[in-house]
């Protein structure tokens, strides 16, 4: 290939991602000025809002907490005192024992003087086989399912089926709930009828002081990596996922937290095991069948109602997670390619799924383009190098923006961080956060990508340190 061809071809894509970046940014700024617009509807809304009287409502749906866990037996007994304290008037604990080869079942048993119960309920949704229930004699809203080893989808379908609430909030094993966080994530099921699903917000647990199954006091990550994480969690979920409220709808609600409509639930076959994002794909079919059928497909993201999650701290096993990550997204995608730019499902179809799919799934290889493209362009002089310079700073700078928007946006309405010293260490980690932690995060983007593409579906090792006091070891 001649030097002028090559020059011609790195033009095209310079050009491409130029145009592609400035869609992006743009798309951003619209969600960016609806997560404003929508925070401050929010806090105006539930401002008199009294969360109190909900707990002496006899009205109030129960909600089923689902709670899967397998060889935990050195924390479950905490986790789960600290589920049975969660501020809600009609609450139900399902604690999953998914095949445990540990004593997580004897110290339940002891622990809440477990006695077995006959095992009826509707089993509508295939699972591994139950073993046996068990009910507390001391928390009768407590029922423990013990059953084989299936999985995480697989326990939390087997809950669903053994659950009795109208509601259900499915949580990961390394999940806190703040106290109050039911009463708050229940709001938008008790404001419209056709609310299917909402997720509240996931912090970053790392660095906090963890004591009786609650954050005590919440610090701002003092490491690195845990620390890039913490930003960008604030940023997808008072930024992102925010502003999707009013731009067509969410399509991801975290597994660590997330509240449905158990019918709904059913009907649509509860969680699936073929895949390594079922928490996306059952909010996509969720909302996929409901427009289909006119009936319930909302899905809101509460901004208020909090969960707190330990983060990986090491690359190896925060680039599996991403990895995992991005193939769940590829694999949700095309199960549910049918609503590309369908009018029949509205802004679903018509701006939601191209969305995920030109921005979310396909924005590692676009990036990965754009920078193989600057530096050969760069190296044969078909690129100007000020030009080059003015466009990563451009683009580094708009991340920049979004980032301290998004620490604004926490300061002015949540405050989670009392002190000024927090304040300032997660404005450090905004800076750093866009100079290398992205880069990498595109390179396991752009690998979970290529495994999808070779039919690769394992979840792969997550170490964890487990939560503490503090979790880190930071000095409060």
């Amino acid at each position: 290939m001649s030097a002028e061809i090559a020059a011609g071809v790195l033009a095209v894509i310079g050009w491409t991602v130029l145009a592609y970046f400035a869609v992006v940014n743009a798309f951003q700024t619209a969600l960016l000025t609806s997560a404003a617009v929508g925070l401050r509807r929010h806090r105006l809304q539930v401002w008199e809002e009294g969360r109190i009287r909900l707990l002496g409502s006899e009205t109030a749906p129960t909600i089923s907490v689902l709670a899967p866990a397998h060889n935990e037996e050195a924390s479950v007994a905490e986790s789960v005192h600290a589920l049975l304290t969660l501020h809600y008037p009609a609450l139900e604990v399902v604690l999953v024992n998914d095949g445990s080869t540990d004593a997580t079942l004897e110290v339940l048993i002891r622990t809440f003087d477990l006695v077995p119960i006959h095992p009826i309920f509707d089993n509508r949704v295939p699972t591994k086989p139950v073993r046996g229930l068990y009910r507390s004699r001391m928390y009768t809203e407590l029922l423990v399912v013990d059953k084989d080893n299936g999985g995480k989808a697989d326990a939390l379908n087997a809950g669903l089926n053994c659950a009795t609430g109208q509601l259900v909030c499915a949580i990961d094993a390394d999940t806190i709930i703040e106290p109050d966080a039911l009463l708050r994530i229940v709001r938008p099921f008790l404001a419209r009828a056709d609310v299917v699903a909402a997720g509240g917000t996931i912090r970053v647990a790392n660095g906090s002081q963890v004591r009786g199954g609650r954050v005590v006091d919440a610090r701002a990550p003092r490491r690195l990596l845990a620390g890039c994480q913490a930003v960008e969690y604030l940023r997808a979920f008072l930024f992102g996922r925010l502003g999707w409220n009013y731009l067509g709808g969410n399509l991801i609600i975290s597994g660590a937290f997330g509240l449905f409509r158990r019918d709904a639930m059913l009907d649509v076959g509860g969680y699936v095991h073929d895949t390594v994002g079922e928490d996306m794909e059952l909010v996509a079919d969720l909302r996929r069948r409901g427009r289909a059928n006119g009936t319930a497909s909302r899905v809101e993201f509460v901004p208020d109602p909090v969960a707190w999650t330990e983060v990986p701290e090491t690359l190896r096993t925060l680039g599996r997670q991403r990895d995992r990550w991005h193939r769940g997204l590829a694999d949700v995608l095309r199960r549910h390619r049918r609503l590309c730019a369908n009018p029949r499902y509205g802004g679903l179809g018509l701006v939601v799924y191209p969305y995920y799919l030109v921005v979310e799934l396909l924005g590692p290889v676009v990036e990965a383009l754009g920078l193989v493209a600057v530096v050969a362009g760069l190296a044969l002089g078909a690129v100007d190098g000020a030009f080059a310079a003015l466009f990563v700073a451009v683009a580094y700078g708009w991340g920049l923006v979004v980032n301290i928007t998004a620490l604004l946006l926490e300061e002015l309405s949540f405050r989670r961080y009392r002190r000024w010293s927090d304040l300032f260490v997660l404005l450090a980690w905004s800076v750093v956060e866009g100079i290398a932690y992205r880069q990498l995060t595109v390179a396991w983007r752009l690998r979970g990508l290529w495994r999808y593409l070779q039919g690769r579906t394992e979840w792969g090792a997550m170490s964890r340190r487990g939560f503490g006091s503090p979790l880190e070891g930071s000095t409060s």
